[in-house]
């Protein structure tokens, strides 16, 4: 088989494949065999008809075209490989030909991943945001403990901000019940927002047994968006108690026996929480810092792809919080040509650190093993919400499971590289990383030598905070904005 290869693009490639008669010989034999089955000839039997006969009956055309198409997916993987090719998308397969001999050839055009030549990752500095915890923090965090534990009372007097109520809910259009937007004693705490825009304004200053009608939109089902009356009617007005903040709360809320050794653990463990946090803008600080070093160039059919699945992706996150995309922009302070201009760039981003972090893997060498594939499903189960085994079949049947080795290399790539560079803090203090625990705690560095010395070589990262970074790292545009405002098979 002879193959060239012509560039018409940094990530697009023509190739052209020339499949000598000998080589597809296997596939017209076993053509001859398979067709010699399935058709009846008199004097022959089934599956004995020779291929001269096949010629007269079926046709030497189509013998050849089933070969062919045999034949034309195992040449098309040689000439990749052959050329070093890499392709992220359907080939467009076009210009075959068969020769005077019975041999074929071919032409295809395809995505291909761009080549790279990496920048030097040792030594890049990045700086991130001082870890602040603020007796507001604290405050907030007790406060919410309370809450877990505070006990709802009768009260007759009209529903004030931050009471609970009891509410039957009902929107109409045209005096028709819209199909689905129809509850009943259903607890709601005035004030909290996330429903109906509207509904905590109506409620304030009814009492039970009072109702209401006013207008709205609805933000989800066949007619979101569009305009309804509702009118909701209060059952019960339910005031709040919350425990008194002493050591008897401390001893029923937790295992400390008082409220300063509650309120000191509840300071630490938002500070475990402000250093994982802290490192993963780190991570993302140190990554930005090296893409800025080199120029990856980009296929503009997987940047589209991905701009529509993140598109959809932020479309259904803003759906299950009811939330319409008009609302969101709205809050954001943005407008549609803003909120486009940002998912592009933070897609662009993201595939280019993709790319990026490919090539870094493959420099080091990085390999994986069952154990590490294996905690990555669990993990991205516990993601996505769904059993383990459940999910791990899902990828196995729908061939997911190359996609989820990529991951734990780009995890492990952005692993190195964030371990090599140098991150402080807006004061100037250098950010703790390598010694840094899943869970936010730092770990002695003694400590990391003493089991380093227990355990066997190896030159691959072990800094588990870091390394649990994958789909982060690469697919930040939906998670920010699933944060903000309320993952493809």
């Amino acid at each position: 088989m002879k193959s060239a290869v012509e560039t018409l693009s940094p990530t697009r490639v023509k190739l052209t494949v020339e499949v000598p008669f000998d080589e597809l010989k296997p596939s017209l034999d076993a053509a001859y065999q398979q067709i010699a089955k399935q058709i009846n000839v008199p004097g022959f039997r089934r599956g004995k008809v020779p291929p001269m006969v096949i010629d007269r009956q079926v046709g030497r055309g189509a013998v050849l075209e089933q070969a062919i198409n045999d034949t034309l997916p195992t040449k098309y993987r040689e000439a990749l490989e052959a050329n070093d090719l890499t392709p992220i998308a359907q080939p467009e397969i076009d210009g075959l030909e068969i020769g005077d001999d019975e041999g074929f050839g071919f032409t295809v055009e395809v995505d291909v991943k761009p080549e790279i030549e990496l920048p030097s990752y040792e030594g890049l500095t990045a700086e991130v945001a001082d870890v602040e915890i603020t007796d507001a923090d604290v405050d907030e965090q007790v406060e919410a403990l309370r809450e877990r534990f505070a006990t709802l009372n009768d009260v007759e007097r009209p529903a004030a901000d931050g009471d609970f109520v009891v509410i039957d809910l009902k929107a109409t259009q045209d005096g028709e019940v819209v199909d689905g937007a129809e509850v009943t004693g259903m607890s709601y705490k005035v004030g909290r927002g996330g429903m109906i825009e509207g509904l905590d304004e109506a409620l304030v200053g009814l009492s039970a047994g009072d109702d209401t009608t006013f207008d709205s939109e609805l933000v989800g089902g066949d007619l979101v968006g569009q305009a309804v009356q509702v009118n909701v009617t209060v059952t019960q007005v339910q005031e709040q108690e919350l425990p008194e903040l002493d050591d008897e709360f401390a001893q029923m809320a937790s295992e400390f026996d008082t409220i300063e050794d509650l309120v000191a653990d509840v300071r630490e463990r938002l500070g475990r929480g402000k250093r994982l946090e802290q490192a993963a803008e780190a991570r993302d600080a140190v990554l930005e810092s090296l893409l800025d070093k080199v120029e990856v160039p980009l296929p503009e059919s997987m940047v589209a792809e991905e701009l529509t699945a993140r598109r959809q992706n932020v479309e259904q996150q803003l759906a299950m919080a009811g939330i319409t995309m008009e609302k969101y922009l709205e809050d954001e302070e943005q407008t549609v040509e803003e909120f486009e201009a940002d998912l592009e760039r933070r897609v662009r981003d993201a595939v280019a650190a993709q790319f990026l972090l490919d090539e870094i893997a493959k420099k080091e060498e990085f390999g994986i093993d069952q154990a590490e594939l294996s905690q990555h499903l669990v993990r991205r189960a516990q993601q996505s919400g769904q059993d383990p085994q459940e999910f791990a079949n899902h990828m196995f049947e729908h061939n997911h499971i190359p996609d989820l080795v990529q991951e734990i290399l780009r995890g492990k790539a952005l692993a190195v590289v964030v371990e090599s560079a140098t991150v402080t803090d807006a004061s100037g203090n250098v950010v703790e990383l390598k010694n840094l625990r899943p869970d936010g705690t730092i770990g002695e560095p003694e400590d990391e030598a003493a089991e380093a010395a227990t355990d066997e070589p190896t030159d691959e990262p072990t800094d588990e905070a870091t390394d649990e970074a994958t789909d982060e790292a690469t697919d930040e545009a939906a998670d920010e904005a699933a944060d903000e405002g309320t993952e493809k098979d």
